[in-house]
C-alpha cells in the first residue's frame, strides 16, 4: 500500500505506540481488501457496547486509555453508538450488576480517549450528518446504510478495532464504497405499491435485503414517486442492512447518486424484480405469532426520532397499557432532552411505557434481561428488531405502531 510522509511516520512510531498498532491494523485490512492507499476520514462512528466488548475488549480499552494523553486522544470527531445500559433505569430491566460495571468502566476509557458520548444510531437524524462525498469509517449497520445511501458520504462498515483505528489516525483503508466502481448498481427492483407505514418501509427493507447474495451487492428500487421521510429511509435502511448486511441502496430520483435508471448502473440494466402489497403482507406473515400472547413490546433499533416520539405519545395520551406487559422505548440522549422538553416523556411515562436514552434493546443484552423478566413473545413495529432478537430467545412479532400500542393497551396481541 502507498503511504504518505505523515502515515510513515505514524507507522514508525513518531506518534506514539497506540497510532503505530492503529496504523498496522488499518494496514492489514487494506491489504486483505487489496486497498491502493488510506483515505483520510472526516469523522467516526464507533460500535463498542459492552456486550460485544466483553471483558476482554473493555480491558484493552482501558489499556489504550492508560497511554499518555498526546498519544490516546482520537484526532477527529468519534462518537458513540447506543450503549448496553440506561444507567438511570437498568435496575427496572434488572440488569446485572456485572454489565452496569463494564458499562462504567467502557464510558470512563472512551472519555480518556476524547470520543463523543453521543450513544445513538441515528447521528445522521441528530448531530454532525456527514455530506456527499466525505469519507467517513462508520460502524452501525444503519448508520452506514443511511450515511452512504441517503447522504451519499463514502464508508464501509467498520468493525470496533478498525473504527477506532481509523479514529486515532484520521484514516481508513481506501477499499468497497470508498471506491466509486463498487457504488454501481446490481440489482434492480420495482416498487408497485408505496408502503403506508413505519414497519411497511422495514418489511420493504427486510424484502430486498433477504434477496441479497453478498456485501457486495447494491439494490436499486425503482417507482418510489416522492421521497420518502427520513424515517421511512431509516427503517427501510435499517432493515435492509441487517437482512441483507447491505452497505449502499439507491433509490431512483431520491437518492443523490440515482438520478435515473441509466446513471446508476454500468452497463446493460438487469431484470426487474416487482414487489408489491401482496409482498410486504407476507413478510408480516412471515412473523406472525401463533396466539396473542405478547411480554414485551419494543419501540428501538433504530432509536425514535422526536417526530416518532411525538406519534407514539399521541398514541398513548391518556391511555394505560396493561399490567401484564412491557412497553419500552429506545432514543437518543438529545431526542430524550427533546421529549423531556416537550412533555413527551411525561405521556409516554403516564401511560406506562418506559422510555430508555442513549441504548438500543438488542444491545442491552437482550437475552439475560428477557430471561430476568420472563419475556418471551415480543412485539415491534421495527422489521430490524424482529429480525435480530430471534437470536436472542425471543418469538418475536412485527406490527404497525398503532398495532403495538393497541395490543399494548388490550395486554395481547390485537390487529
Amino acid at each position: 500500500m502507498r503511504l504518505r510522509d505523515r502515515e510513515k511516520a505514524m507507522l514508525d512510531g513518531a506518534s506514539g505506540g497506540v497510532r503505530r498498532q492503529a496504523m498496522e491494523h488499518l494496514l492489514t485490512v487494506g491489504r486483505f481488501f487489496d486497498a491502493e492507499d488510506l483515505v483520510p476520514v472526516a469523522q467516526v462512528h464507533l460500535m463498542a457496547d459492552t456486550e460485544a466488548l466483553g471483558l476482554s475488549g473493555v480491558a484493552w480499552l482501558e489499556s489504550i486509555a492508560a497511554q499518555p494523553e498526546t498519544e490516546r486522544r482520537v484526532i477527529v470527531p468519534t462518537i458513540t453508538d447506543p450503549r448496553g445500559t440506561d444507567l438511570a433505569a437498568y435496575r427496572h430491566l434488572k440488569q446485572d450488576e456485572a454489565f452496569v460495571d463494564l458499562e462504567r468502566r467502557t464510558i470512563e476509557a472512551f472519555q480518556a480517549l476524547g470520543i463523543l458520548l453521543t450513544n445513538t444510531c441515528i447521528n445522521y437524524q441528530t448531530i454532525f450528518p456527514p455530506v456527499f462525498g466525505e469519507h467517513v469509517a462508520f460502524g452501525d449497520t444503519g448508520s452506514g446504510i443511511y450515511a452512504n445511501s441517503v447522504l451519499g458520504a463514502r464508508s464501509n462498515y467498520e468493525g470496533g478495532p478498525s473504527a477506532l483505528s481509523s479514529a486515532l489516525t484520521g484514516l481508513a483503508p481506501r477499499y468497497g464504497f470508498h471506491l466509486p466502481e463498487c457504488r454501481r448498481g446490481s440489482t434492480l427492483f420495482h416498487l408497485t405499491d408505496r408502503p403506508s407505514s413505519l414497519s411497511d418501509w422495514g418489511a420493504l427493507g427486510g424484502i430486498v435485503g433477504r434477496q441479497m447474495r453478498s456485501y457486495w451487492d447494491v439494490p436499486v428500487i425503482d417507482g418510489v414517486h416522492g421521497s420518502p421521510t427520513s424515517d421511512e429511509m431509516k427503517h427501510f435502511g435499517a432493515a435492509l442492512a441487517s437482512f441483507g448486511s447491505t452497505v449502499l441502496f439507491h433509490m431512483v430520483g431520491v437518492t443523490p447518486e440515482a438520478p435515473s435508471l441509466d446513471t446508476v448502473f454500468s452497463g446493460t440494466i438487469p431484470a426487474v424484480q416487482p414487489i408489491g402489497r401482496a409482498d410486504i403482507d407476507a413478510f408480516y406473515q412471515s412473523y406472525r405469532p401463533t396466539d396473542d400472547q405478547v411480554d414485551v413490546i419494543v419501540f428501538a433499533a433504530p432509536q425514535l426520532s422526536l417526530t416518532e416520539l411525538a406519534s407514539l405519545a399521541r398514541l398513548l395520551d391518556g391511555k394505560r397499557i396493561a399490567e401484564e406487559v412491557a412497553l419500552i422505548v429506545c432514543t437518543s440522549p438529545e431526542m430524550k432532552a427533546g421529549a423531556d422538553r416537550l412533555g413527551l416523556t411525561r405521556i409516554l411515562e403516564n401511560a406506562g411505557a418506559l422510555l430508555l436514552e442513549g441504548v438500543c434493546f438488542y444491545q442491552m443484552h437482550a437475552r439475560e434481561i428477557g430471561q430476568a423478566n420472563q419475556w418471551r413473545r415480543l412485539l415491534s413495529n421495527s422489521a430490524k428488531l424482529v429480525n435480530i432478537t430471534g437470536g436472542y430467545g425471543y418469538e418475536p412479532s412485527l406490527a404497525t405502531m398503532e398495532s403495538c400500542v393497541r395490543s399494548a393497551i388490550a395486554g395481547r396481541i390485537v390487529p
